[in-house]
Order: structure tokens, then C-alpha cells, then sequence
């Protein structure tokens, strides 16, 4: 999904606004879209409470990138950002609930966690997501972190052997190094499924790892969204050179 900037996208982007936003009407709006995308087009089970937007505990503390189409004023595209300081607020990272993260200690003054990303089904061709990642190329810049992290989900309708073939995949090439391995508190039974089937890996991961994503540690099981969860890490020093300049040298 993490796409270098094509003339295409450029041309389409005026059609388009970004921003990050911690206003109310403006965040409910992305819990709406998320709600549509997460529970009425992916089945999740969200324990939210209010009917018809994803709303849970860390919402309140995150930071939330919106992109707009600015024909209809609709939000077709959101990421939420936890920055570290706010991860002290509400006392954790959400990605602590499915990982043990005590090794990426070091990293959490500087580390910056993504989550709850979603496209509206209409508008999935690529700009809406150049656009997330521009957004987040700025917040990272002018903020000054220097890593993102972040749940990268497989869907488990076939019960997690795609999940595992991915997994396999992809370790030995993108795992990261020993002292950034976390581990999954619910893990996937990797030795009881089958990795003979062929990997199809999702578009949002393929993108983390060709920018440079290091794969922390085997898939946690997330029993809420039905998903095989990857924590990937992505140190900004490590951004594959072809994303930093269309993301950081065009974005400054």
C-alpha cells in the first residue's frame, strides 16, 4: 500500500485534502469510515459504544490523519497516530495488548505507533494512500521521532495458513534483529498449519517491507478482527531511498 508518488497520483491529490486532526466532529467522522470498513466490510466483532463507529480507549489520546475528498466532503481515508508521549498518558501502546514489546523499550522515547488504517472501498487506486503516507512523512519530520510501528493485519478466514506461509515467507530476508523481537501473548499455532499453500501477502505489507519494515516477531492472533497480526517496525534511517525521496525530500 506504501506507493511511491506516480504523476497520476500528484494530479489527483487536488482533488484531495490531508491533515491531522484532533477535533471531535472530524475524528468521528474517521470512526465511521473505520466502523464501515472494519465491521460491516471485514465481519470484526468491535466492542464500541456507540453503534456504527469504532471507537475504543486509545482514540481519545491518538492523533488522527485524515484524507477528505474534497468534491464531497467525505473522509475516505484515515490512519490514527499514538505518539510516545501519549502512549505514557493512556499507559501503554495498543500494540502492547498483543505483543510483549519489553525489548523495543529503548525505542519508546522516539517511537511513534500507526494504527487503525483503513481506505474507503472506492477509492483504494493508490492516491488516497500516497497521501496517508505524505501525511506521515510530515508529522515524522516535524515532530522529530524516528521510528514507526505499527499491526499489519491477515485476514484468517482460512483459518491462519495463509497467515503462516506468510509468515515463513518472509522471516528469514525481513526479521528483525534480536534485540527488536517482540512476542505475540496469543500466538498463532504456526507448527500445526499449513505452509504449503502459496503466500498471498497483503498490499499494506508488501509496502512496509519494500520502504525498509523490519518484521518483529511471529503473527499474534487477534481474536476481535479475526486476524493474523505482524508487528513490523520501520526505523526512518532505514527508509528504502526510492520512498525517502518521494516522501521526505518532496514533502519538506
Amino acid at each position: 500500500m506504501l506507493q511511491p508518488v506516480t504523476n497520476q497520483s500528484i494530479a489527483e491529490k487536488k482533488s484531495f485534502s490531508v491533515q491531522v486532526t484532533t477535533r471531535p466532529e472530524e475524528v468521528r467522522e474517521a470512526q465511521r469510515l473505520r466502523w464501515q470498513v472494519f465491521a460491516e466490510e471485514m465481519g470484526a466483532h468491535l466492542m464500541t459504544p456507540e453503534q456504527g463507529l469504532d471507537i475504543d480507549l486509545y482514540d481519545a489520546f491518538c492523533e488522527h490523519l485524515v484524507v477528505r475528498d474534497k468534491q464531497n466532503g467525505q473522509v475516505v481515508g484515515t490512519y490514527r497516530i499514538l505518539t510516545p508521549e501519549a502512549a505514557i498518558s493512556v499507559g501503554s501502546y495498543y500494540s502492547d495488548q498483543e505483543f510483549d514489546l519489553v525489548r523495543l523499550q529503548h525505542l519508546r522515547p522516539r517511537m511513534v505507533e500507526l494504527g487503525r488504517s483503513c481506505v474507503h472501498p472506492d477509492y483504494r487506486s493508490g492516491s488516497v494512500i500516497t497521501l496517508l503516507w505524505l501525511g506521515l512523512a510530515e508529522f515524522m519530520q516535524k515532530r522529530g521521532y524516528d521510528t514507526l510501528m505499527g499491526c499489519a493485519s491477515i485476514a484468517m478466514q482460512d483459518g491462519g495458513h495463509n497467515a503462516t506461509a506468510i509468515w515463513k515467507a518472509i522471516k528469514d530476508k525481513h526479521l528483525a534483529p534480536p534485540e527488536w523481537r517482540v512476542f505475540p501473548r496469543c500466538a498463532l499455532p504456526l507448527a500445526a498449519l499449513d505452509t504449503a499453500v502459496s503466500p498471498a501477502i497483503p498490499p499494506l505489507i508488501k509496502g512496509y517491507l519494500r520502504a525498509g519494515a523490519l518484521v518483529a516477531g511471529e503473527p499474534a492472533w487477534d481474536p476481535d478482527f479475526n486476524t493474523a497480526d505482524l508487528l513490523l517496525l520501520l526505523p526512518m534511517k532505514n527508509l528504502s531511498p526510492v520512498y525517502a525521496r518521494h516522501f521526505l525530500k518532496d514533502h519538506s
